[in-house]
């Protein structure tokens, strides 16, 4: 992926140093909640979740976690050598171009998220945050969140490698912002408790495959204005989607592939719609809440 001498983002609170950070663990409703129902949560939201903590709250049967606040420190450039930490903020600058300018085409404005690097737990306006649950957007402060650590579990763990995977990553995270934008993501939260379990997870399928989709769209549009794809970038998104589709996950954790308990999309699911908004680079093929999309 051709990223270095691009543009870089401010809109990024590095607190590893602890600044802002909690030791505290991750809360579970209550319910009686198993160890192992933890490990199917985290399984579940382990790779390009909305929010893990949700994961955890339905399975728990419990109240919504506690909101928690930070001060948020102001953005700072990271060391020369620090070439993990300017790869993070040249994609999110790419982003931030991109659905920018989708916005302002379609006559309306677009407000750049804030992407916020942190080690170990975190405190956020949808709870308390681990760095074992993976990547996750919260709705309620607007701000993608990410143990830069996650990127070792993708290559190594995951068998998803390359920098165009973990580009993917971000561009999947900043598809949750532009739900939220929207006003997906706030339909999306009044339906819960107003279905099934079955009906919710199968929702949630769509939100996260049309988040897939907006994915797509981004690479799309940096490639067509800033040529930031090389060969074999897009098999690493590929790669990437399928496998952390719910049924390979379900798979490799030795489970039973149980379709209504899918919260994300399968690996053919993930693949094609991260391909269609590749592919037509129109926000408008992403509409997977169609009746007859999936």
């Amino acid at each position: 992926m051709r990223w270095q001498g691009n543009r870089e983002s401010d809109n990024v609170e590095d607190i590893r140093d602890g600044n802002g950070g909690s030791g505290g663990g991750l809360p579970i409703g209550g319910g009686g909640l198993s160890i192992g129902g933890v490990a199917v949560a985290l399984v579940a939201s382990y790779f390009l979740g909305v929010n893990p903590l949700t994961v955890l709250n339905m399975l728990g049967g419990g109240q919504s976690a506690p909101h928690a606040t930070q001060s948020a420190p102001s953005a700072h450039q990271p060391p020369a050598n620090d070439e993990q930490t300017r790869f993070v903020r040249t994609v999110l600058a790419d982003t931030e171009d991109v659905w920018g300018q989708l916005f302002q085409n379609a006559g309306s404005q677009y407000h750049n998220p804030k992407l916020v690097l942190f080690r170990g737990a975190v405190a956020t306006a949808c709870g308390q945050g681990q760095s074992a649950t993976g990547p996750f957007y919260c709705p309620g402060d607007q701000k993608v969140y990410i143990d830069l650590d996650f990127y070792d579990v993708l290559r190594d763990r995951l068998g998803a490698p390359g920098d165009f995977a973990q580009a993917y990553v971000i561009a999947h995270e900043i598809g949750h912002h532009v739900q939220n934008l929207m006003g997906t993501s706030e339909k999306m939260e009044a339906m819960r408790g107003r279905v099934s379990q079955a009906q919710y997870n199968a929702l949630s399928v769509r939100l996260e495959l049309q988040a897939d989709c907006y994915a797509g769209v981004w690479a799309y549009h940096a490639n067509q204005s800033r040529q930031i794809i090389e060969a074999g970038d897009v098999d690493e998104a590929l790669n990437a989607a399928a496998q952390i589709g719910d049924d390979t996950l379900q798979r490799n954790a030795g489970r039973h592939v149980s379709p209504e308990s899918f919260t994300h999309g399968s690996s053919q699911q993930r693949v094609t719609w991260f391909k269609r908004g590749m592919d037509s680079g129109d926000i408008r093929q992403c509409n997977t809440f169609d009746k007859n999309a999936l």
